[in-house]
This record gives structure tokens, C-alpha cells and sequence, in this order.
């Protein structure tokens, strides 16, 4: 299943005091489950950009206490900078980065707005997504005046915040707090085969949404046209939802078109670099290049990704990491400086290494070192875990047939068909691996019952209950695996009628792997379920275990009876 993760980049008003700015980031590092990924503190604006993620419920815990935290530490009334402010927690917008929606976001960034109201008594104005009002989508509306004009605001019934009272003490010191919620931004600069500013901004002026005044003859040096109004024409560009300007940058000695694309759904990266790139052809110009400033979420890159894969009509059940290197070269996102995925994806970044390996432990070891820790006198990994392996082997076989087939030669017509094939087999491989682990994981539950103290009939009794409830998911974790395993069956089927018929016997043999892991987990299934003190959670687990096993020895003498056809009186 798919993580939920959100985003959330605070700007608080304090950008100078070192102390401040860490007692603000360590009140957010605090919360169990949110990762800081940036902190980024401006002299001249005396505001402080904090980047962080986590789940939903951690995040806005993270942003509740940042937001206390900046409260206490800093004082509006003292406060100077360029950057427009209205309090010391400025703007805290939520933003979606994977398995949640902006309109989810929308509601979590309203509820978080009335939390810090009705907590700590900061009036809050709702912005973009998560505005009230159609006015207020827009953060300059909900911020004009700045600090110094909320207590003009606050009691106009049109200008008061959507969450706030009377302006009092407590106001004058934090000012007002702007919670919104936005999509994922990704500020792009898109390198040229020029050192031209002009040229860059030519391309700029084509594509960002504002796009360029109108003049007449469309000649740069005519002049400009204006409407009834005495208002400057304006000819819209390509791109919706993106700003952009051309510019020279001295350290590499190239003009850039430099982007920010505010709606990611609507212009995914990849459809940004490829109108760029027509757009400087069009005037003689390369793209040479893209430039990632700061981080993606991993969607961003696996959509490019895909869209490369499917324009050269190559399959797309290829792993996540090949899929994001297909990205990387496509857009050349490399040209200036190394590009690390580990370092500029979301999801990478909050992964915790250490976790990660002990989560993953069995997956990462090589083929032989499976292989030996299997045949130690340690009881695990055992033949939950061999089985969920056999069926990833199958998976990975079906898979294989797949993409070789996609690629045959004067199959070409028939790329997607395989690639979709390939996709699903991609997916019960991803799966099945995670099962591997997941069922030592399962049987270390059952020793971690067993060791429990069982001095007292208190104890006994926790120690019983849990020892239940751990044997009940170890019987639980290899139906699991049954039924993903039960996944690769059909893709082999299909593979062994219609795929590359040279691979008929890799076909046949996916089929086997994937019965003998349906097979060996089907034992585990009954010898846990055996285990429990009461038979009654067990029966469906049995009875399905049953089903399963039979619906996968008849795929099976199917998908070997298409390979016979294949590879029989040869």
C-alpha cells in the first residue's frame, strides 16, 4: 500500500537569531514520525523556510508545535524585514505528496487553522486550496497590509481572519498565521545552448502562462498594444499554472529558462521540458539540459519516466529505479552536477536507512547469501519466507516473458499489450519480496510471546493473549502470500499462450514457482493455524487456503500445457 505523505513548509518570521530559528525546528523534530528535510533562514528577509514530512496526523502535530513554539520566541511588534509578513508563524501550507489528495489537504489545513486559533489564539486566514472564499485563494489577499494592518482587519466583517476574534495581546505579539493548502512546487531551470538573456526570455515569454505583451507586427521592437481600457494586451503562453523567466547564470556560463510549475497534475515535468524544448528550437536553441531546485516527489520522476518508456515503445514493467534512470537521461537532469534520486526524491529522503535494512533484511541479501542464512540453525528465515521467495521468482519469470516479448522484433504493434503484462507482474513481485521478510517478521512475533514473563496468572494471561494474537498472524502473513503468489499465475498463462515463443519454458517454469511458493505457504497457513487455542479464526484461512490451492494446480496444468505446445516434439 502506498504511503500517505504530506508536506508541510512553514515560514516563520525570524531569520537572523540562530537560537530561534532552532528552538522553532526542534519543536518540529519532536514529533515522532516527521522528518526535517531543510531548514533554510534568509538575513535580508528575517524569514526562515522549513521543510519537513511525515504522514498526515504527525505533520500537523509538527506544524501545531512549530507554530506554539515560534509564539513563544518571537515578537511581531520587533519584527523588520523585505520579505511581506502578517505574523510569526507567516505561511504554513500542507502539501500532497503521495496516496493523499489536495482536497484532503484542504480539510486537514482548515481543521489545523482552527486548532491554532483555539489553542494558542492565532487568527488564521485560509488560503489556496483550503480557502473559504474564492478571494482568498490568493496569499497576497490574505496577507495584504501585512502585521501592521491586522488590527484594521480584524475588525472589518470582510477583511477578519476565518478563524480569530478581537484583536488583543496575544495578536499583537504572534500577528496572524496564513494556512493553506497548495500542490507540490517544483522550481526547474531548464539549461540553453546560449549565453543569451534575451534569447532565454524569448523562450520564457512562449511558454509561462502570462506569456508576453502584444506589440504591433509581433515585432519585439513595435509598439505596445493596449485594450479599450488603456491596459496592456497580453498573449498568453503555453504552459498553465507556470512562471518563468531567461536568465545567464555567470557559475556555469550558460542562459537558463528558469521555471516554477505550481500544478504538477496539470503540467508534470516531463510535458514542462518538452515544451521548452519546441519552444527554443523553434528559435534556433537546444535544451541541453534541466536543473531540480531542491526536491520531487517520486511520482514526478516515475511519470517522466513512463512517458520516455512509452514514446520509444519500450515496456514500462521495468523496476522503480530503472524507470526513474530513463527520467534522469531523458531530461538530462544531470548536465550540470551529478543527480542523486537519494538525494532529491521526497519519499528517499524520509526513508530511514537503518529501518529500511532491518525491515528489508532478507531482500537484500545477495542469492547466495539467502541461500546460507536459509541453511543456519537459526529457524528463520524459514518456509514462509522460502515460499513468498519461490512465488517472487515466478512473478519475476512471468515478467521476464513480459518485456522480452515486448521488445521482440516485428512485435512492435504489440508493446503495450506486454508492457501492461509487465506492469502487473512488476507489482505482484513487489509484493511477494515484501512478504519474504514479513513472514520472519511473523514468527518472531511468536518468540517474542514465547519470552514474555509468565510469573504471575496477570502475566501468564498477556503472555497467552499474545502468543494467540502473534500465531494468528503468522497463519494470516503466508495466506498472503498464496494469494499474491495466486497473481502470477494467470500473467504466466497469458505469457505461455501469446508471449515470445522462446520463452514458453520460462513461461512453464514461472507457473512452477508459483505454485510450489502457493504450496510450501499453504503448510505454513495450516501448521500456525494448528497452533491456536481457538479454531475458530482459523477455518476461513483454511478454507481459502484450499481454494487457492486449487485454482492455482488448474492455471498450472494450463499454463504447462500451452508450453507443451511450444517446446513438445522437439
Amino acid at each position: 500500500m502506498e504511503p500517505i505523505i504530506i508536506e508541510c513548509v512553514p515560514n516563520y518570521s525570524e531569520g537572523r537569531d540562530r537560537a530561534v530559528i532552532d528552538a522553532i525546528v526542534e519543536a518540529i523534530a519532536s514529533v515522532e514520525g516527521v522528518k526535517v528535510l531543510d531548514v533554510d533562514p534568509g538575513e535580508a528577509t528575517n524569514r526562515t523556510v522549513v521543510t519537513f514530512v511525515g504522514a498526515p496526523e504527525p505533520v500537523c502535530e509538527a506544524a501545531f508545535r512549530g507554530a506554539r513554539k515560534a509564539q513563544e520566541v518571537i515578537d511581531m511588534r520587533r519584527h523588520h524585514g523585505a520579505h511581506p509578513r502578517s505574523g510569526a508563524t507567516d505561511v504554513l501550507p500542507l502539501i500532497p505528496i503521495a496516496g493523499i489528495t489536495l482536497e484532503e489537504c484542504a480539510v486537514l489545513a482548515r481543521k489545523l487553522a482552527e486548532r491554532l486559533y483555539t489553542g494558542l489564539g492565532i487568527p488564521c486566514y485560509c488560503y489556496e486550496a483550503a480557502a473559504f472564499t474564492p478571494e482568498r485563494r490568493n496569499l497576497a489577499t490574505c496577507r495584504s497590509g501585512e502585521y501592521e494592518a491586522l488590527p484594521e482587519k480584524m475588525a472589518d466583517p470582510l477583511r477578519k481572519p476565518d478563524f480569530g476574534g478581537a484583536y488583543d495581546e496575544t495578536v499583537a505579539r504572534s500577528g496572524a498565521t496564513n494556512v493553506g493548502a497548495r500542490n507540490f512546487l517544483i522550481a526547474v531551470n531548464f539549461n540553453l545552448n546560449t549565453t543569451s538573456t534575451r534569447r532565454a526570455m524569448a523562450v520564457a515569454f512562449d511558454v509561462r502562462e502570462k506569456g508576453r505583451m502584444a506589440r504591433e507586427g509581433g515585432s519585439p521592437a513595435g509598439a505596445l498594444l493596449k485594450d479599450a481600457a488603456g491596459e496592456p494586451i497580453w498573449i498568453p503562453g503555453t504552459l498553465k499554472g507556470c512562471k518563468a523567466i531567461g536568465w545567464y547564470i555567470d557559475e556555469y556560463g550558460i542562459a537558463q529558462v528558469s521555471m516554477n510549475i505550481t500544478n504538477i497534475d496539470a503540467v508534470p515535468l516531463h510535458v514542462a521540458f518538452e515544451e521548452v524544448c519546441r519552444a527554443a528550437t523553434a528559435r534556433g536553441l537546444r535544451v541541453t539540459g534541466t536543473e531540480i531546485v531542491g526536491l520531487v516527489p517520486k511520482k514526478v520522476l516515475l511519470a517522466a519516466g513512463r512517458f520516455y518508456l512509452a514514446r520509444q515503445q519500450r515496456s514500462l514493467g521495468i523496476s522503480e529505479g530503472e524507470i526513474i534512470r530513463i527520467a534522469v537521461r531523458s531530461m538530462s537532469l544531470d548536465d550540470l552536477k551529478p543527480f542523486n534520486p537519494r538525494e532529491k526524491v521526497v519519499e528517499y529522503l524520509m526513508e530511514d536507512e537503518a529501518e529500511l535494512a532491518a525491515r528489508q533484511r532478507l531482500v537484500r541479501m545477495s542469492v547466495a547469501g539467502f541461500a546460507r542464512e536459509t541453511a543456519s540453525e537459526s529457524p528463520a528465515p524459514g518456509g514462509g519466507s522460502v515460499s513468498a521467495y519461490m512465488g517472487a521468482l515466478g512473478a519475476a519469470l512471468a515478467t521476464m516473458v513480459a518485456n522480452l516479448s515486448a521488445h521482440k522484433r516485428g512485435w512492435d504493434e504489440r508493446w503495450k499489450e506486454f508492457s501492461d503484462v509487465a506492469e502487473a507482474g512488476q507489482a505482484v513481485l513487489e509484493e511477494l519480496l515484501a512478504l519474504v521478510d514479513e513472514d520472519t517478521a511473523a514468527f518472531n512475533r511468536i518468540m517474542g510471546a514465547l519470552s514474555m514473563p509468565k510469573g504471575t496468572p496477570e502475566e501468564k494471561a498477556q503472555r497467552a493473549t499474545a502468543l494467540e494474537e502473534a500465531t494468528l498472524y503468522a497463519a494470516t502473513v503466508p495466506l498472503q502470500t498464496m494469494e499474491a503468489a495466486l497473481k502470477a499465475l494467470p500473467l504466466a498463462l497469458q505469457m505461455a499462450r501469446e508471449g515470445n515463443p522462446a520463452s514458453a519454458s520460462d513461461a512453464g517454469v514461472a507457473a512452477l514457482a508459483a505454485v510450489a511458493g502457493i504450496r510450501g505457504a499453504a503448510l505454513n497457513v495450516r501448521i500456525n493455524a494448528a497452533g491456536l487455542r481457538d479454531p475458530a479464526p482459523a477455518r476461513p484461512l483454511l478454507a481459502r487456503a484450499d481454494a487457492v490451492i486449487a485454482e492455482a494446480l488448474a492455471l498450472q496444468d494450463q499454463v504447462l500445457a500451452a508450453v507443451e505446445a511450444h517446446v513438445g516434439g522437439h
